[in-house]
């Protein structure tokens, strides 16, 4: 951040409306906002202007977006969110576990980015000593004691049920992919078999209250993965 505190946003986009759209309206939120038109430019404005969360097009003139999400998370742990119009289930999971932190499609509400925008900076706690205590609302997710609270009551998980919950937790505000938590839950083995994950998921939003059509906790990105909700960190 700026010395007076204000969040630095490095904008890449070749398109000159969407830039202005962005300037303007990131800077009335109290932004202040960095261009680069093409992905080498934005690899270097990156590199020297130090920005807290990079806006990046994946169709860019010189360089494919993916190329550029590799370049910066060469050296940057700065969060990344893809602003294109490939709405394509497999485009938004190989940006995803490229590196970026977050997808959302053209066209796009601007309430809807500055969401995606503040939840990805709050991510950055994570970054160093991860978070030991999540809070989403009424739930609570003990990371280190492995415990779960939700209004104050002690819920029971299983050790598969809690891995997932634990990951999403680490990960809060962001997509999680589906490869990443089979990965990461059941083994490299088991990165295609997303039966697995529809039925644990299902498990946890029972024993959570949590309506899939209007979830409090965690929400679906179809065909691409699952995230936690907007948290607290401790």
């Amino acid at each position: 951040m700026t010395g007076d505190g204000i969040a630095r946003v490095l904008v890449i986009d070749d398109e000159s409306q969407i830039r202005k759209f962005l300037r303007i309206s990131l800077t009335a939120y109290g932004y202040e906002v960095i261009e680069a038109v093409r992905g080498e430019d934005g690899i270097a404005r990156c590199a020297t202007e130090s920005p807290d969360l990079v806006i990046l097009d994946l169709g860019l003139p010189d360089l494919d977006g993916r190329a550029v999400i590799a370049r910066i998370r060469e050296w940057s742990r700065a969060p990344i969110i893809v602003l294109s119009v490939r709405a394509a289930e497999a485009e938004k999971v190989a940006a995803l576990d490229a590196g970026t932190d977050d997808y959302v499609t053209k066209p796009f509400g601007i309430h809807e980015l500055l969401a995606r925008v503040r939840a990805a900076l709050r991510s950055r706690r994570e970054q160093g000593e991860p978070p030991a205590v999540v809070e989403v609302g009424d739930l609570v997710i003990d990371i280190a004691r492995r415990r779960v609270h939700l209004a104050g009551v002690e819920i029971r998980l299983s050790r598969k049920e809690f891995a997932i919950l634990r990951l999403l937790a680490q990960h809060a505000g962001r997509i999680v992919t589906h490869p990443q938590l089979l990965r990461e839950v059941w083994g490299p083995a088991h990165e295609r078999e997303t039966h697995y994950l529809r039925i644990y998921i299902g498990h946890l939003r029972q024993k959570l209250g949590d309506d899939p059509a209007d979830p409090r906790y965690i929400s679906n990105e179809p065909g691409v993965g699952y995230r936690l909700l907007e948290a607290d960190f401790r």
